[in-house]
């Protein structure tokens, strides 16, 4: 179970790394150009950037803590975010007629999901 939760979390921050990268450096007209990217053109350029950062603190706060040793809880509260974070993406997909990358958004909450029950629950880093 603690290796499948390492691995969860190792591809959800790879997976919050690429966003955070492309949202924070990327110019918003590339991104919107882009499949997927539709979203973008009502989303100021301030808010995609924010975005992008928020995914990069998410892809530190889903490995970092546990490997430090230094707050652990903070993986599981990452996670939880990351369900938040997933919910509203499936919202403004769905404002934009972008429903098909909704399952794409659906699998990734729940692999946070699992992360932060995994972490809270059964496998967590204390003991």
């Amino acid at each position: 179970m603690n290796l499948a939760l390492w691995i969860a979390a190792g591809l959800l921050a790879a997976l919050a790394l690429a966003g955070g990268i492309t949202k924070t450096f990327v110019p918003k007209e590339k991104l919107a150009a882009a499949n997927g990217g539709g979203w973008t053109d009502g989303a100021s350029v301030g808010f995609v950037k924010t975005l992008g950062v928020l995914e990069l603190l998410a892809a530190v706060g889903l490995i970092l803590p546990a490997v430090l040793d230094i707050a652990p809880v903070l993986v599981p509260v990452t996670a939880i975010c990351w369900v938040l974070l997933m919910v509203g993406a499936m919202i403004t997909h769905l404002r934009h007629g972008e429903a098909k990358f909704i399952g794409l958004n659906l699998l990734y909450l729940a692999v946070a999901a699992f992360v932060a029950w995994g972490r809270l629950g059964p496998e967590p880093f204390t003991g």
